[in-house]
């Protein structure tokens, strides 16, 4: 019997594939490309994903090993998606094992047997007298079990990490419980298949004539690749285009992945689909456990979710049946991974959107400006929704110039008598403060000495209800010393202002309204966020404070009045980014002002009212702004006209990462320039120096000539071994 020999990725730095022979004992079943083996791979063995087979060999035979096991659990990668996982890696020029080892689950990466429980969801009881007259009690008395009963009465079975992502507790689900109310069964796992009770009609809404155009485009484009910019004004109706569009996809018994930016944004998402959808839909996100995240995997691999909705990594999730895929907040830069694996969630899905032949919606109220080019280009089809749904109207934007305020706390006089008026009103009033923790920054008032992180060059941000600095660029953390330690004295004092010092100050201020603040310390806790935002909803808090993650996404009807206290910091950065993104975090808090009937105002602080940026923004809005804006860059040479790739090295020694990348040979190729090596922005990080190179092309067929060329000598420059290098094709942000 001839010898058959496979090429296997394995998760390791190197860019290439390995080949090992499979002995007889391991060829029947015959092996097929995407199942997972285990492998020796030096002095250990690890879990390996085959990607092609062979039938002979160009290596010698003594030096080839064998394979030492297969995993006969039939969670293997389709043929489609390890295709796709290739053409990531190449594009990427990232190690193929690394690649194919992070669309994994944790638990598929390990050698060990996974013992699966297995899915369990909650459904109601039969209601007899007895049960009716306790749904009774619970309505009058306790309305979030009740809402929660209601929920589950009004599908056919809903698991605990749905209900956990929506909002809800164990404490509530084992009340209900108590009260022989609801069961948790065993749920059955067969293929999603449309039913006559799937659509909740009740809950669907009449489209606006933009809206039907767009939900008709995107229908008429089902078999085949389209690729859909979906360019509304915050509050114009978004998500219902994308319900409607999704019926189509769901009827026909295929499958829908939507892309969110953020966990934060996950649960009012959820709440929206399930109200309109009547099926099984799967989370994915880093909220998740290792089991829960299995559980997720498999439901998409083999059939049963309809909807799997998740942050960027979801779009690696099995969907045999994949009919469309949404991605929401297209703008955003959580899409982009930025250590390891430096992808973009939405190139990478619609690079996967072209290889199925299905349509890909991106929807946004400020569109990136690469993604705006190519709408305008022609190569996307570019849909816009220029009204609010309903009555609401777009909240105006005013500037307040801090040159001429009595400011108190951050606060100017003006804002202040405008959230007197509104909370007189019984409205609430959102405050946006994108700088987490008590103060940026601490000094001694007699020697001015400040306390820097020693690792980063930056300094500490003081926590003061934990009594602590914590550098937030590496995670350092020290406590609050009671005295300088330059020269004794006790008078040190915080510099700046953060949410946790704005939550304070506003309870001396309006000592009389409830204060909510939502930023990435408030929000530990698993659960604690949908938590917090479902009291907003509900009113229990009239002022809010937070950072970015309020600004995205959210519904909040009752806010008529958002105050912007800090833009001044974007208005002059070095980052040719830093405007764009300033822009688009602006517009889209602004958005979270006057959503339903009330009208609302946002007003912007700034020591530079006559910045021709936000004189821009706030007079000509936005897409006046884009276009000025991409003027420029093509003017500039600089992206979505050109195309980057940024080299990054580190090191323990402030030398080694220059010289690193100076012993490169920068050979001229036509189209192609290099800016560098140049320290980074922060050039000191987690105790690592930092140097950057910058190569720059006018075609992507150029850039990536250019990253080969550089690929190959890195392995034979005397510096490698000294410094830890990365490579960053299409980057957003030169900071890192």
């Amino acid at each position: 019997m001839s010898e058959h020999y496979i090429q296997v990725a394995i998760p390791v730095p190197m860019r290439q594939l390995f080949t090992y022979r499979v002995p007889t004992s391991l060829c029947s079943p015959a092996i097929k490309v995407g199942e997972r083996v285990v492998v020796p791979f030096g002095p250990r063995k690890v879990i390996g994903l085959v990607i092609d087979e062979q039938a002979e060999c160009n290596f010698e035979p003594n030096k080839i090993k064998n394979i030492t096991g297969r995993l006969n659990d039939n969670f293997n990668l389709s043929k489609q998606l390890v295709s796709f996982l290739q053409l990531c890696a190449h594009y990427y020029h990232h190690p193929v094992g690394d690649v194919f080892q992070q669309a994994l689950p944790v638990l598929l990466r390990k050698i060990e047997n996974i013992t699966l429980s297995p899915p369990m969801v909650w459904q109601t009881k039969t209601a007899n007298k007895e049960q009716e007259t306790s749904l009774k009690k619970l309505e009058k008395k306790a309305a979030k079990q009740f809402s929660l009963y209601q929920l589950i009465n009004s599908h056919h079975g809903i698991s605990w990490v749905e209900l956990r992502t929506l909002g809800y507790s164990k404490a509530q689900l084992n009340a209900l419980q108590s009260k022989d109310l609801i069961i948790e069964q065993e749920q059955v796992v067969s293929q999603f298949s449309w039913q006559e009770d799937t659509l909740n009609q009740a809950d669907k809404l009449l489209l606006s004539s933009e809206q039907a155009i767009i939900v008709s485009a995107i229908n008429s484009s089902l078999s085949s690749f389209s690729c859909h910019l979906v360019d509304g004004v915050t509050g114009s109706g978004k998500t219902e285009v994308y319900l409607q569009a999704m019926e189509g996809v769901l009827a026909k018994n295929q499958q829908v992945l939507v892309i969110v930016p953020e966990i934060g944004l996950t649960p009012q998402t959820l709440n929206r689909f399930e109200q309109r959808f009547n099926v099984p839909i799967a989370l994915h996100h880093s909220g998740l456990n290792d089991k829960e995240r299995l559980a997720t995997w498999l439901s998409a691999q083999q059939g049963s979710a309809a909807i799997v909705i998740g942050t960027r990594s979801a779009i690696f999730t099995p969907l045999h049946q994949l009919g469309l895929i949404i991605i929401d907040e297209e703008h955003d830069s959580s899409l982009k991974q930025q250590d390891s694996f430096r992808y973009h969630g939405r190139d990478m899905a619609i690079l996967r959107a072209r290889q199925l032949n299905i349509p890909i919606v991106l929807g946004t109220a400020t569109p990136s400006f690469e993604t705006l080019q190519n709408a305008l280009s022609g190569k996307y089809s570019y849909h816009q929704l220029l009204n609010r749904a309903g009555k609401s109207n777009k909240a105006k934007i005013a500037l307040i110039d801090m040159n001429h305020q009595q400011v108190e706390f951050g606060l100017s006089g003006t804002l202040k008598d405008e959230m007197k008026k509104t909370l007189a009103r019984g409205e609430q009033v959102l405050l946006f403060l994108n700088r987490r923790g008590y103060a940026p920054a601490i000094n001694c008032q007699e020697c001015h000495w400040l306390a820097e992180c020693q690792r980063c060059d930056k300094p500490y941000t003081l926590h003061q209800k934990q009594q602590l600095l914590i550098c937030h660029h590496c995670g350092s953390q020290k406590r609050v010393p009671p005295q300088c330690p330059s020269c004794g004295s006790v008078r040190i004092a915080p510099l700046g202002q953060g949410t946790e010092q704005l939550e304070s100050r506003l309870e001396e201020l309006f000592p009389d309204s409830s204060i909510v603040r939502i930023d990435r310390d408030s929000t530990r806790k698993k659960g604690e966020l949908a938590k917090l935002l479902q009291e907003v909803s509900d009113k229990k808090h009239q002022l809010l404070v937070g950072t970015q993650m309020l600004a995205k996404g959210h519904h909040f009807p009752d806010v008529t009045l958002v105050a912007v206290l800090d833009v001044d910091g974007a208005l002059f950065s070095f980052d040719f980014r830093a405007s764009e993104q300033m822009a688009q975090l602006l517009i889209q808090v602004a958005g979270r002002a006057g959503r339903a009937s009330k009208p609302g105002k946002v007003l912007v602080q700034s020591n530079y009212v006559d910045h021709p940026l936000l004189q821009d923004l706030v007079h000509n809005g936005y897409h006046h702004f884009a276009h000025q804006a991409l003027t420029e860059r093509k003017q500039a040479l600089l992206p979505p006209f050109t195309f980057q790739a940024l080299l990054r090295a580190d090191s323990n020694y402030p030398s080694y990462p220059e010289k690193f990348l100076r012993a490169l040979t920068l050979r001229r190729i036509e189209g192609c320039e290099f800016a560098g090596p140049v320290p980074a922005a922060m050039e000191k990080k987690a105790g690592k120096f930092r140097f950057h190179l910058i190569i720059q092309a006018k075609s992507r067929k150029d850039l990536h000539r250019a990253i080969l060329q550089l690929l190959i000598q890195i392995p034979n420059n005397e510096w490698q071994g000294k410094v830890r290098w990365s490579l960053d094709v299409d980057p957003i942000d030169l900071n890192w």
